[in-house]
């Protein structure tokens, strides 16, 4: 390789092209943001820090990510932007020295149940195209190897239309890989009639018993009663074979009702297509419990589960067929592949092996290809993410990434640590949101916000190095250093919650006896087992209440009023006060404001350039017409009450002419939780992670049920909010009820009564109890990773 040797003196001068080494925020004011201006060190590791709700998002990701995406999207032609989704210019006076921004978020994955963590990475398509290369018998292209692609074959005759027309017979075929039986979903469903409808009523009675299918719904249940095919007036259970074939399984026929030209389907296609379609874990709740209730899924019996069809499993590289290889653990599959060597693929082996080293590199070797990626937590979904960008050649782009260390055991935590400050020495500019002092610690920059959350937040607190946040005196520089200490004295079980057997995933075979009445906490290394012990085989009928950390599904209609149910008593106590309808208190309803439609904003959409949503000039963004808030109850109107923070509205419904207890009920929950800065009409869609984990908890705490699993509850929680979800735990089982916390975090181990360690490692080498007992005879111990942090941490 040659090589032009230098000869001039380099230059003393700096070059003007290296003076732009900071990213410039003047006047931010997305969201809760108060005027923010601060100066970010490009090439370095910065690190937000701040109370939960302080504004972190707002200035990362809502103003500086946002800002870089725009102007990267404006870059393309009209043409293509407007197949793109449009962004508005974020609240800021000015953005200077922005680079290009590749954002690692928390949002889940796939609501797909054909994504894959295999279709989600390249890992998939390059294990396709090995197996048509190397497979034997040889059966087709990659699309032979797909779960997505189904086979498909016609013929028949075509018209040219290049100079003399003819005519040309034609057939056509395409090798797929989906299994014919369950479509390439690996499971096939079976639906329980009497959850669908009662037969014993016609269905001009009503007789559906499907969620939004009412008995005036002109797209549902009035396609079937005046299709002219079923008699309307007869039950069910009177129907003939031909009136029962047409209602369940008909195929899509257009039939006039009323004039309009509708399809009249099959019921259990149309259940199929409408609630069977879409993950599970995308559903809104009371959707999923109807499908829990009226559809049993079973693993499809001609493909075992494999989703794909018996030709692709067929074809073998050295006896292993795609399927064995998708459902190997990366880490094993990496050995595999290792293994393989043949030189007319060599460069497709070296890029795949290369993928496949970063998930063990990034501590998900314990995964499989073939696993949901519906199933993934937020953590690991982001850990996904950031795999296509390990080996990346760029520099000089941002890396903004939302707390990397959620679900991460301190073991984990180091090697994430050591991921972001690769990214940072190849040269790029890495942002961080993160709240675990051991992530705060490797910073180069930290910026903090707050002091407080939501309205009382958005302003920077504090702008240096990691030991001036120390000495700063602001409440994240406080409680950097705190630790909770172990225990004097645990509480005693009531009782215990048996299981026995226990196998899902990795699991081997588990016995363990989770005690009743007492703080319990599961805890181990990523990927050990802990939900698949939790989630996955607790007995049924237990009394469990779950709160996991899938997302809040919300518009921005919704909002902490509408969801957690609070909006009902407050709504009723008004019409009770004003005798007026309860329907007039709803901006969704009756009262809403009729310019914007109770939305409170008029949003114009310019096609490829940013919509424009102005405050509506009828309501000044109240979202009720005039006539309703005239009504008052304790001197305020409905928009007001939906103003204020939960702090004031639970002293407001707490006494005097607004005395609601149902209302208050619901508020002394909401701050419980760390929420009493909230407001109460504040839109879902602008809470942090944090916040709505809470939220869930908040609304899920009126539930029935005895024994309380909890899913990371310090996901999204500052240091100095631990210590109040602590209390709130303690409260719990005070009052008689169990709490069972999946956690990483010391402070809660250290807290609990009784710990229960999975491992020792993730996925085949977990699966197994390695310990269980107190805190303290974890501490003494040492015996497992765990105990060695924990140790560590407590200053034993």
């Amino acid at each position: 390789m040659s090589k032009a040797t230098r000869t001039d003196p380099q230059s003393p001068a700096p070059h003007v092209a290296d003076s732009h080494d900071l990213i410039r925020v003047h006047g931010a004011r997305e969201n809760n943001l108060k005027d923010v201006s601060i100066e970010i060190p490009k090439r370095r590791l910065t690190v937000f820090t701040g109370v939960s709700g302080s504004g972190k998002s707002s200035l990362v990701f809502n103003t500086i990510a946002a800002e870089s995406q725009r102007m990267i999207n404006e870059t393309y032609s009209t043409f293509v932007q407007g197949f793109m989704p449009t962004l508005a210019r974020p609240e800021v006076d000015v953005l200077d020295g922005l680079t290009t921004a590749i954002i690692v978020d928390q949002q889940r994955m796939g609501a797909d149940p054909r994504s894959t963590v295999g279709t989600a990475t390249d890992a998939n398509a390059m294990l396709r195209i090995l197996f048509s290369r190397l497979g034997r018998p040889h059966i087709g292209s990659p699309n032979a190897f797909s779960f997505n692609v189904p086979s498909v074959r016609a013929s028949g005759a075509i018209t040219v239309e290049r100079g003399a027309k003819k005519t040309e017979v034609q057939t056509y075929t395409r090798t797929g890989g989906m299994c014919t039986r369950c479509e390439g979903r690996g499971a096939v469903s079976d639906i329980d009639l009497t959850q669908l409808y009662d037969d014993s009523k016609s269905l001009a009675e009503g007789a559906f018993t499907i969620p939004g299918w009412k008995s005036d719904s002109f797209f549902t249940v009035r396609v079937y009663a005046e299709s002219g095919l079923l008699d309307p007036n007869k039950p069910i259970r009177d129907f003939t074979k031909k009136e029962m074939q047409d209602f369940l399984y008909r195929e899509p026929t257009k039939v006039k009702v009323e004039g309009v030209n509708l399809t009249f389907e099959g019921l259990i296609p149309k259940i199929q297509k409408s609630f069977l379609s879409k993950d599970r874990e995308a559903m809104q709740p009371h959707i999923r419990e109807f499908v829990d209730r009226a559809v049993t899924f079973t693993t499809c019996p001609e493909c075992d589960g494999t989703r794909l069809s018996e030709a692709a499993r067929s074809s073998r590289i050295d006896g292993v067929n795609i399927a064995d290889a998708c459902a190997m653990q990366i880490s094993d599959l990496a050995a595999w592949i290792r293994g393989l060597e043949e030189p007319s693929v060599a460069p497709l082996l070296a890029t795949l092996l290369r993928t496949l080293e970063s998930f063990v590199e990034i501590g998900l070797g314990y995964l499989s290809l073939e696993r949901p990626a519906g199933t993934l937590s937020g953590g690991e979904a982001q850990r996904v993410k950031m795999i296509r960008h390990l080996g990346s050649s760029l520099t000089d782009t941002t890396y903004v990434f939302d707390e990397p260390t959620i679900g991460l055991h301190p073991h984990d935590i180091q090697r994430m640590n050591d991921l972001l400050r690769r990214l940072r020495d190849k040269g790029n500019t890495v942002l961080v949101v993160e709240h675990k002092p051991e992530a705060i610690a490797i910073a180069d920059h930290v910026v903090d916000l707050g002091p407080g959350a939501g309205t009382a937040g958005g302003t920077v607190c504090f702008e240096g190095t990691v030991e001036g946040l120390r000495a700063s005196g602001t409440v994240t520089g406080r409680h950097l250093d705190d630790r909770a200490a172990l225990k004097e004295s645990v509480r005693k079980p009531t009782g215990a919650l048996e299981i026995r057997g226990a196998s899902a995933n990795n699991l081997r075979d588990v016995d363990v006896d989770i005690p009743l009445g007492v703080l319990a906490v599961v805890t181990g290394v990523a990927g050990s087992g802990k939900s698949s012990l939790v989630h996955g085989s607790i007995p049924a009928g237990a009394g469990v209440v779950s709160i996991d950390q899938g997302a809040i599904r919300g518009s921005r209609r919704s909002n902490p009023a509408t969801y957690t149910g609070l909006l009902d008593p407050i709504r009723k106590a008004f019409a009770k006060a004003n005798g007026v309808k309860p329907a007039l208190f709803s901006a969704n309803s009756e009262g809403a404001c009729p310019a914007c439609n109770g939305a409170g904003v008029i949003f114009t959409d310019l096609a490829m350039m940013a919509g424009v949503s102005t405050v509506c000039e009828e309501c000044d963004g109240k979202r009720f017409q005039a006539s309703v808030l005239e009504h008052r109850l304790g001197g305020r109107d409905i928009s007001e009450v939906l103003a204020m923070p939960v702090a004031e509205a639970e002293e407001f419904f707490g006494a005097g002419e607004a005395r609601t207890p149902a209302a208050h009920a619901i508020l002394g929950r909401l701050a419980d939780v760390g929420l009493g800065y909230l407001s109460l009409g504040q839109p879902l869609t602008t809470l942090s992670g944090g916040e709505r984990q809470r939220l869930k908890l908040a609304t899920r705490m009126a539930d029935k049920g005895g024994v309380y699993v909890l899913d990371e509850p310090t996901t999204g929680l500052h240091l100095a909010d631990v210590e109040q979800l602590l209390g709130l735990l303690d409260r719990l089982v005070d009052s008689g009820k169990s709490v069972i916390v999946i956690e990483h975090h010391q402070a809660v181990m250290a807290h609990a009564d009784w710990i229960i360690d999975l491992g020792p490692g993730a996925g085949h080498d977990g699966g197994r109890i390695v310990f269980e007992g107190t805190p303290a005879d974890l501490v003494a111990a040492r015996s497992t990773l765990t105990g060695e942090h924990l140790a560590a941490y407590v200053g034993a």
